[in-house]
């Protein structure tokens, strides 16, 4: 869901650097063949992504919810000749597809895609993170949060997508859903965490991003 009028989100994407051609392929296939195919990050929004990792030159990515790997290839962009990303997904039924993808970008190598849950995978991981990109299910945001913080460098940045929920978190004339509470929730987690500079942007459905101080 976008919140901003079409036509300026259709000349923001017009003026925004193009989809590397990897990216416009499986753009293409996830409309074309898997289902909820909204999840992905899109054109803009993967931009965006790219634009955070190249100016952060990450050496260790860690993000929570992989689906077709759109977002993962985004933030691989900026990663350090050393550098890795730890993918996490739970959906094993999309492993052969999004491998595939991959595959095919020159980052392959440094690129290490997990199935199963993140919630036991998170524990695991003896890693110092500088960005953190949580986009898997919204019940468990909070609980993701938590595990990651003390893994992520002073001045990483943790990204969390999808925390306007299609506006639903705003709407105080229906009672939340499961969802919308945990986001609500979250939210104001993040919001009044004295450890972090944080700022919700209002692009497609609301990235929130937090800063360790």
């Amino acid at each position: 869901m976008n919140f901003i009028a079409d036509l300026i989100d259709t000349y923001a994407t017009a003026h925004t650097a193009a989809e590397p051609a990897l990216l416009q392929r499986l753009n293409r296939q996830t409309h074309a063949t898997l289902l909820h195919p909204q999840m992905l990050s899109g054109h803009w929004q993967g931009r965006l992504l790219a634009v955070f990792s190249q100016m952060m030159r990450p050496r260790r990515v860690l993000e929570i919810g992989t689906y077709a790997g759109y977002s993962a290839l985004c933030l691989a962009e900026g990663l350090t000749d050393d550098g890795l990303l730890i993918t996490i997904d739970v959906n094993e039924e999309m492993e052969v597809f999004t491998r595939s993808f991959f595959a095919q970008s020159p980052r392959a190598a440094q690129i290490d895609y997990k199935i199963g849950n993140a919630a036991d995978i998170l524990p695991t991981l003896n890693e110092t993170f500088d960005m953190v990109f949580i986009d898997a299910d919204k019940l468990s945001y909070s609980r993701y949060y938590d595990l990651v913080f003390d893994k992520v460098r002073k001045g990483g940045v943790i990204i969390a997508d999808n925390v306007l929920w299609y506006g639903k978190v705003a709407d105080t004339t229906k009672q939340p859903d499961k969802d919308t509470q945990a986001l609500l929730d979250f939210n104001q987690k993040v919001h009044y965490d004295p450890r972090v500079l944080h700022l919700l942007l209002p692009v497609r459905d609301g990235l929130m991003l937090a800063i360790k101080n």
